[in-house]
């Protein structure tokens, strides 16, 4: 196996994994979601807030991963092309080896163009690595804003037929303590009391 049979195999593989760590973090997205779902039915909305916050980051990484695994297919359908066309040139060579005759009336200027191909597509090739590398660096940091995890409570919250905004307000007021009885209550006493003279 050659060398270049080898990356290829390698790019493959690669792809294979990024797929599988996609599948994998579309899963925990599910399960996010699913976790996000019950702490607003339970009306716990911060914790709701970091589940959401949780679904959304696993929705970029499998983005994310879904995206490299996609760049890595195309250099490595490059690198098929390569080799395919090595192979090709080598089965031409042979059959020419064992043709003296068709070897002199070969055009020349085609088996450069053919050479000429073959090398510029191993630079389209380190241009697609480099382009390669660079996205993946940028793609490192992945935020979750605010916007996005207000919105997928709001479609988790529809899911689970529960009104959001009512219980995050009921969730976020403040519960008075009452110091005495007040007067609806001493009101209602008075009644009492009187009901029971009579």
């Amino acid at each position: 196996m050659s060398g270049l049979e080898k990356a290829l195999f390698n790019l493959k593989f690669t792809a294979k994994q990024l797929n599988r760590q996609a599948a994998k973090a579309g899963k925990d997205e599910v399960a996010e979601k699913n976790k996000l779902k019950k702490a607003i039915q339970q009306n716990h909305s911060d914790i709701a807030k970091i589940y959401a916050q949780n679904a959304i980051r696993k929705q970029n990484e499998k983005l994310n991963l879904l995206r490299l695994a996609s760049r890595i297919d195309a250099v490595s359908s490059r690198v098929q092309t390569a080799v395919t066309m090595r192979q090709v040139t080598g089965s031409m060579a042979n059959v020419v080896r064992g043709m003296d005759s068709a070897m002199k009336a070969m055009d020349l200027e085609k088996i450069s163009n053919v050479m000429d191909k073959f090398e510029t597509q191993f630079e389209d090739l380190d241009v697609a690595t480099g382009y390669y590398e660079n996205a993946t660096s940028q793609a490192t940091a992945v935020g979750t804003p605010q916007d996005d995890v207000d919105k997928l409570m709001s479609q988790v919250a529809d899911e689970a037929g529960v009104e959001l905004q009512t219980e995050m307000r009921n969730a976020e007021a403040p519960v008075k303590v009452a110091a005495g009885p007040s007067e609806v209550q001493e009101e209602g006493l008075g009644e009492r009391l009187r009901a029971l003279r009579n």
